[in-house]
Order: C-alpha cells, then structure tokens, then sequence
C-alpha cells in the first residue's frame, strides 16, 4: 500500500546535514503539506510514495536551504553606489540615499529582486533588517519565500519611514501583537552607535515582552568599537552586556572586534553571532575570530549583509570565504567545509531560534531545500560532498528550490515570479 504525498525528490545526493551528518548517496526526500515526512533510499521512498508532484535529482546534490542569517535585502536597489569605501564612508552614502529614495513601492521592488536572486542561489530564508518591512513581507509573502523580519529601530534625523524614535514604540507592539500565532516575531535594534542605552533597553524589554527575536549590529569594525566605548564609556558587546541584554534570544551581527572577555560574555549569555565574511573583508572591517566563538560553544551563522556591502546575496559564496579565511592565521583545520556549511543551514536556524523546524532534512521539519546540479565539469569527479559544496559549487549551479514544499524554482526557471518583469521594475527605479 502506498502513501500519497505533496511532492517526491529523489534519486540524488541527500545531504541531511542531521546530528549525524547523513549524507544518502541515492536518497529522497518526501514532503506533505509543507512537511518532511521521510527521508531514505530513494528506492524504498518511491516504493512506499505516489506523489502529486516530484523533482527528479538523478545526478544532483539535495541539500538544506541555505539561511541568510543577516542582510538588508532591499539594498538591491542600491547594489554598486558604495564600493571600495570603509564602514564609516558607506553609511555616510547609503543613509542619506535611503532617506531620499526608500517607500514601500521601492522596497518591495528591491525585495522581490533579491528574492529572485536568493531563490537562484539555493538560499531559501533570510533575517531581514530594514525599513517599511511590512512591504517587504508582503513581497516575500506573495513568491512563497520565507523571511524572517519586524519593526526597526534607528535614531536617525531622517528615518526614511518618517516616524521618529518617540513615536516607534507602540507602533512596534502594535506589529509584534499581530504575528500569526506559531511564528516568532523579530525586533532590529539597530545598533550601540543609532540607539542610546536607554532606547536599547526599552527595545529589548519590548521584544522579550513579546518573545521576540532581537537582531543588532555589534562590533563591526575598530572605529565603530572606538566611537561607542567614547560615547558610552564601554565598547559595543561590553555595553550590552553591562545592560543585561545579551541572552539567548539576541543575534549579533558580525562581531569582528571582540576581546577575550567579549567572546567569554557571548558564550555565557547564549547569544548567537551572524558571520558575514564577504561584507566584512569589502569593508575592510577585519576577520570576526570564528574560530574562537566556535571553541566557545558559540552559534554562528552566515550572512551575506547587503547587496551595497557584499554586491551579492550568494550564501554560498559566504560558505566559501568563511571556509577559507580563518585558514589565513595557519590552520587550515581553523573553519572546515562541513562546519562553513553547517552554519548556513542548521547553525543558521539555530540563531534564529527556528532550529527544530528548519536547516537539515529530517521528519517533522519543514521542506526548504535546494537541488544542485553535479553534472558540471568544476564539480568532476564527487568525492567529500561537504567539500563539494564549501570549495567548489556556486550559486549557479542551484536547480531547483523548494521552500515549504512549494517549488519556487524548477530547471532554473522561477515559478512564483514573473523574472524579467522585476528585474525591470527595479531597473526603472534605480
């Protein structure tokens, strides 16, 4: 007797990426109602499944979707304006343009391009922190792609939403009640340098209020180290962590600049951090010690920032240079292939608190996953599949793309967006 299901994979490489690493040279994955119901041989799961829908991985590489655990994804409307420039030098471009140039109409077009370009890459997920948020849900909603974002806080004199820090408040509750039940909601606090220790604890005692996710900026750079430990008397994570807001509920985005004691206070706290090599090195922002947060029992993530900062939202590419660039101090056993990939799939939804529902391929999870195609000569002969996929696939490789059992991509084609038009409508904006 068979069972009916949603949607069929099989008969690729299943790279679970599970506790204990299983990878199923012939596997399959089968998938009801946005739900991982099996994993196995492909044979015995072909057997046993009569399938509505099925994608046929023969020769391919099944994988987890990748996590984008910190970006700014409408920055594609300004991808290429802020090159070659420091941290400092960047933000006196990109907040000035963002004041000028940012609506709803904007960012959802900027949205639904960097969409496109995830769902292209394998990444089927991001942390999303950025202004008028509610259009770029609505973007994310209507191609079935799964984002992870909330209200924004940043005192700035021109905040593009026009609504002042004094007014942001119950603005935020007011959102943060009217998450669907089952989904956590997500509160950006935007940084030590845009908020005041008062507004940050007032922000944080809002989001626990609601149990939220709380996402900041920390740590990013020396000089932004040096301008916070002038204003506050303490540098960034040493700020947070004099206020009692570090917790396992906080992501920290980058984290270059740490001490010993900043890592030890990371650890203790359960806070997770958002690894974003790419971004960082363009900057010239420095190497977060990835290393060391790991030795620490810390969770990392990866990010790709945004596309102004990083120029792509390549997850992948992420893997690559965080697998790569802590190799530099010597060891070349600093960051591995399997540990840069762990930490954009489960590791990534472990930061994000989403850990048992989302970033490997196991019954009861939900169905986000990406098909590579193998049959491409830089991926010629397979041996380590983890090595595969940390030192040589990229981005263009990606076939197909699942997010909650839906297909958004098939044979490279998009099936929840109409392409051409939204490249288009950003071009006309930009």
């Amino acid at each position: 007797m068979t069972e009916s299901v949603d949607l069929l994979v099989h008969g690729g490489t299943v790279l679970t990426v599970d506790d204990a690493s299983t990878v199923l040279a012939d596997g399959a994955v089968a998938v009801r109602d946005g739900e991982i119901v099996a994993v196995g041989p492909a044979d015995e799961l072909c057997a046993r499944h009569t399938a509505a829908e099925t994608i046929d991985a023969s020769g391919g590489l099944v994988v987890p979707g990748l996590i984008n655990t910190h970006t700014h994804l409408a920055m594609t409307l300004l991808r290429g304006t802020a090159d070659d420039v420091t941290l400092q030098e960047f933000l006196g471009r990109v907040v000035p343009a963002e004041a000028r140039l940012l609506d709803p109409t904007t960012v959802a077009a900027a949205v639904r391009v960097a969409v496109a370009e995830s769902v292209r890459a394998g990444v089927t997920s991001a942390l999303d922190m950025y202004w008028f948020h509610e259009a770029a849900e609505e973007a994310a909603r209507t191609a079935g792609w799964r984002l992870h974002t909330g209200p924004l806080f940043m005192d700035v004199p021109e905040p593009p939403d026009g609504r002042p820090y004094k007014e942001r408040m119950e603005w935020a509750r007011r959102d943060l009640a009217a998450r669907p039940a089952g989904t956590r909601p997500v509160l950006f606090a935007h940084s030590t340098y845009t908020l005041s220790p008062e507004q940050l604890t007032e922000c944080f005692a809002l989001a626990r209020e609601f149990g939220a996710l709380i996402h900041l900026h920390a740590a990013e750079n020396a000089a932004e180290v040096a301008s916070v430990e002038v204003a506050h008397g303490r540098r960034p994570v040493e700020l947070l962590d004099s206020l009692g807001l570090l917790g396992p509920d906080v992501v920290l985005a980058h984290a270059v600049d740490l001490t010993g004691g900043e890592i030890a206070a990371i650890a203790r706290a359960g806070a997770s951090v958002a690894h974003c090599p790419v971004s960082n090195l363009k900057l010239g922002c420095g190497i977060a010690p990835v290393p060391r947060l790991l030795s620490a029992g810390v969770t990392v993530g990866l990010g790709t920032d945004g596309a102004v900062s990083s120029n792509t939202l390549d997850v992948l590419g992420a893997v690559r240079q965080a697998a790569l660039v802590h190799k530099a101090d010597g060891d070349p056993t600093a960051v591995g292939a399997e540990q840069a990939v762990r930490m954009a799939t489960i590791e990534g939804a472990r930061a994000l608190g989403v850990g048992d529902e989302l970033g490997s391929l196991e019954v009861g999870k939900r169905a986000d996953l990406a098909v590579l195609d193998l049959n491409r000569p830089h991926l010629t002969p397979r041996h380590d599949p983890y090595a595969m996929l940390a030192y040589a696939a990229q981005a263009s490789d990606v076939r197909d793309t699942v997010v909650d059992g839906r297909i958004l991509m098939r044979d490279r084609t998009l099936t929840t967006l109409d392409e051409s038009a939204v490249l288009a409508d950003l071009e006309a904006l930009a």
